[in-house]
């Protein structure tokens, strides 16, 4: 097995049980788990955007661990952290040790990107490194695909759920612990990133994407539960649709090499604030709104691939870094943005959290990656 197909498939699966299990199956059970603890809407804000925050200090612990001890290490260390904040949530007896567990699990996505950067970087020529890294980012929506089958052939039992994803990531930790490299792929460490043009465009446009995205990721389940009536059926076609139709984000580093980072961004935005108006204003019939999901599913995973090319092209020789600015600040944004949106909808309502949420997505197009990269030499 080649090098990329070998770190491709760990990262992929690694990043599908992350991404898609710990961090974001939390919204598709919802409704389940808020039944059974009576959480309502702003203490479910509170709980994700905690799980967010957590996030936000794993990823740039990660990226410096990862810069002095290597991918290797941290990666098994994510997929072994997933599976205690996991378990925590599966074994969860209430709503604060629930939100301890939450925040735990959510954690482990900022620790797994960093290393698989750093793995790619090392192990990876370089004519396909983009390829590869947006092919692992794409195994979030992997793993948000396999996550609503599951709730549907579990009819809603989210405690099943979880604890069979924390026996998953428990043998992913011992299947990175062989298969990747330990170096850190790079040659410089430690410090802040230098704040020039290119880092701070993408530091804005990154927390705004990352704050939109709320709107579906933390609250997608609620709003079709409430609006649209449907229940664990539902809710577990909707979140299939957002995974499969993400997987496309794959493409982001061949579609980015072939039309530039600004025309991809600009066009995925767009998408993004559409499927947001679709799921979340309850007024498309269900066939729209599962269209977009989809919509909504491909049009992030694109969109947080453009970001990890932007960090990774922006600080080459530090990429685990280059990857974290996005990331990180996609996660600040949504830390931020899913306790106002919970707020917002428990005070105004969906439709004028949804609709400015929406707006918000459009907005992080007015950041240009521009130099960062050419399409013509790339």
């Amino acid at each position: 097995m080649s090098p990329a197909l070998r770190i491709g498939t760990l990262g992929f699966a690694l990043i599908a049980v992350c991404y898609g299990f710990a961090r974001f199956a939390f919204g598709l059970f919802l409704p389940q788990i808020d039944g059974d603890l009576g959480l309502g809407p702003s203490l479910s804000g509170i709980i994700s955007g905690g799980s967010f925050a957590g996030y936000c200090v794993a990823i740039i612990a990660s990226s410096l661990l990862t810069e002095r001890i290597g991918a290797r290490a941290v990666a098994v260390g994510a997929a072994g952290v997933a599976a205690i904040g996991m378990a925590g949530i599966a074994l969860a007896p209430s709503p604060l040790i629930l939100a301890f567990a939450v925040i735990v699990a959510g954690s482990t996505t900022g620790l797994a990107s960093p290393p698989m950067a750093a793995a790619v970087a090392a192990g990876v020529r370089k004519s396909r490194q983009d390829l590869t890294n947006t092919i692992i980012n794409a195994g979030t929506s992997a793993g948000v695909a396999l996550s609503g089958p599951i709730a549907l052939a579990i009819a809603g039992q989210w405690r099943l759920a979880f604890g069979a994803f924390a026996a998953v990531a428990a043998v992913l930790a011992i299947a990175a612990a062989v298969s990747l490299p330990a170096s850190n792929g790079g040659t410089e460490a430690g410090g802040l990133p230098p704040m020039n043009g290119p880092v701070l465009r993408l530091i804005s446009a990154s927390f705004l994407m990352g704050a939109s995205s709320t709107a579906v990721w933390s609250f997608g389940g609620q709003l079709v539960s409430q609006q649209l009536g449907w229940g664990p059926t539902g809710t577990g076609v909707l979140w299939t649709c957002i995974g499969a139709a993400g997987i496309a984000g794959a493409w982001a580093g061949s579609l980015v090499n072939r039309f530039g980072l600004d025309a991809v961004h600009w066009t995925f935005l767009g998408l993004m604030a559409a499927s947001i108006l679709l799921i979340g204003l309850g007024i498309a019939p269900p066939a729209l709104t599962l269209a977009g999901g989809a919509l909504f599913g491909g049009a992030y995973v694109m969109v947080s691939g453009v970001y990890l090319v932007w960090g990774v092209q922006a600080l080459p020789n530090r990429p685990a870094t280059g990857l974290m600015v996005g990331f990180l600040m996609m996660a600040v944004g949504q830390t931020a943005g899913a306790p106002v949106f919970g707020l917002l909808m428990a005070e105004s309502g969906p439709a004028p959290a949804v609709l400015c949420f929406g707006g918000i997505a459009i907005l992080a197009g007015v950041f240009r990656a521009k130099a960062v990269i050419d399409p013509v030499t790339a």
